[in-house]
């Protein structure tokens, strides 16, 4: 069998669940290639998505919230969207190159790619599987016409809402290699806390507004991720305190988590999932609005996270998960009710049985 991943560069998250997904196929010793769709398709468009999707995060993320918006008002129509025309029209080179490599199934965690396929599938058929990597039904979704849909935990009556067959919904969770978690739990009995600050691939967010708050807690470091934000790296990097250390992007987010005992983040829902399958206390932070949005939501319903609006609020809850172990205990066995460690795992023993 020979598997190819697809997904597209609009932020971190669509990449990195493909990769954690190669990495576990190739633990079972399956063949599996990883690539951007956009690399097959056009290779001048390689940095397309990822150029129109940070433009959009500017001034807090108004433009993407409003081109979401839109997203949902069209989808309520069931005309066919705009976004699955486009696709359609790359759907030839994409055929082309399932076939020259020979590829059995494709696994897509990006909805370009999946609605690519789509079109494929009203001429050919081509296997693939579709991976949701946020915890709400997005715009269009229903529009895919895959074999099946991994989706996290509790989603699947969305699913089912939005016309979806219940028997092709793999609730295994957002796929994270098992390798990633591999002995993750971490002894919180140290007398100093480290508080780890995620801001996404793209370093969004204006924690610099509350470092000198988070300064100020008692027997605690300082961890801020600052991503591909050099500005905001540079900033904080002129502070002078023993208890701040300040990176730029990083390669080791696992090993940071796991050495962590509470994360501040961003609610991406790679980057949520990763956070929670080490089991640690999360406060979600700067939700781009959309789909970000709806995964505070889906996390805070289930008492997976704190949500702070403001930083009054993230040094609030920061002080609350320090003082009281009931409440951050509580977090964690709501972690591993929703969260599996073993995502990829599933989704991979799956394709073993069934294709």
């Amino acid at each position: 069998m020979k598997i190819l991943i697809l997904s597209c560069n609009t932020g971190g998250g669509h990449n990195s669940c493909g990769k954690y997904i190669k990495e576990e196929f190739e633990l079972n010793n399956i063949e599996c290639d990883f690539k951007n769709y956009f690399e097959i398709v056009h290779l001048s468009k390689k940095d397309f998505s990822n150029n129109i999707y940070v433009k959009t995060l500017g001034k807090n993320g108004g433009v993407f919230k409003y081109i979401y918006k839109m997203g949902e008002v069209y989808d309520k129509t069931k005309l066919v969207s705009p976004v699955y025309l486009i696709n359609k029209i790359q759907s030839l080179r994409l055929y082309d190159y399932i076939k020259q490599n020979h590829y059995d199934l494709i696994i897509c965690s990006h909805l370009y790619p999946a609605l690519a396929l789509t079109a494929i599938n009203k001429r050919h058929k081509v296997d693939f599987i579709f991976v949701d990597t946020d915890y709400a039904y997005q715009p269009f979704t229903d529009e895919i016409k895959a074999d099946y849909y991994v989706i996290p935990k509790g989603l699947q009556e969305q699913f089912i809402a939005r016309g979806i067959d219940k028997d092709k919904l793999l609730p295994f969770g957002i796929p994270i290699s098992s390798r990633y978690v591999n002995n993750a739990k971490e002894n919180r009995r140290k007398s100093k806390k480290n508080i780890l600050v995620l801001l996404g691939s793209m370093g969004f967010g204006n924690v610099e507004d509350c470092i000198d708050d988070l300064l100020k807690i008692k027997k605690a470091n300082i961890i801020v991720v600052c991503g591909n934000n050099k500005k905001l790296y540079n900033k904080l990097k002129n502070i002078n305190n023993p208890n701040l250390k300040v990176i730029g992007y990083s390669s080791h987010i696992n090993d940071l988590i796991k050495s962590s005992d509470i994360v501040i983040s961003k609610p991406g829902g790679l980057s949520s999932t990763e956070i929670a399958a080490f089991r640690k206390a999360i406060i979600h932070v700067y939700p781009i609005p959309g789909v970000e949005t709806s995964n505070v939501e889906f996390f805070n319903k289930n008492n997976l996270s704190m949500m702070a609006n403001n930083k009054e609020e993230i040094i609030k809850y920061i002080n609350i998960l320090l003082k009281n172990d009931n409440i951050y205990d509580d977090m964690i066995k709501n972690q591993e009710k929703y969260i599996s460690s073993n995502s990829a795992k599933e989704l991979v023993d799956f394709v073993k049985n069934n294709y």
